[in-house]
């Protein structure tokens, strides 16, 4: 199954709805526009969509109505849902999805930067000259 691209309609009206926050990170994530705090993913775009993360039971009320963000079929993203079509068309609701997602991902710890593998070290073993 092949990914496609955003509308560009859905990416500016993502771009807007972004936290005016200097801690926010804009970088892709599967190839498609996303934000970050902290080094968590907390929204972004996918295909068509617009995804919000609110963690495994959100305290926000009218994320328990939306439908779990499924990157593949039956492959649901925990803490991940889907914001409804008129929440995306709407530039003031959709603010709110993503100024929920964001200050959850205030909640998280942050990620650090992942630890460069040092490459092993060969040992080699000098052969004896024959006699």
């Amino acid at each position: 199954m092949a990914w496609k691209r955003s509308p560009p309609e859905l990416i500016a009206a993502f771009e807007k709805a972004k936290p005016d926050d200097p801690g926010v990170q804009s970088r892709p994530m599967f190839g498609y526009p996303s934000v970050f705090w902290n080094g968590n993913h907390f929204a972004g775009t996918f295909q068509d969509k617009i995804v919000v993360r609110i963690g495994k039971d959100p305290a926000f009320a009218p994320a328990k109505t939306a439908k779990p963000f499924e990157p593949m079929p039956g492959r649901a993203m925990t803490g991940y849902i889907v914001v409804p079509d008129a929440i995306a068309k709407s530039p003031a609701k959709l603010r709110e999805w993503i100024g929920e997602a964001h200050d959850y991902a205030k909640t998280l710890p942050a990620k650090g930067a992942k630890p460069v593998k040092k490459p092993a070290i060969r040992k080699t073993t000098a052969k004896k000259p024959r006699r």
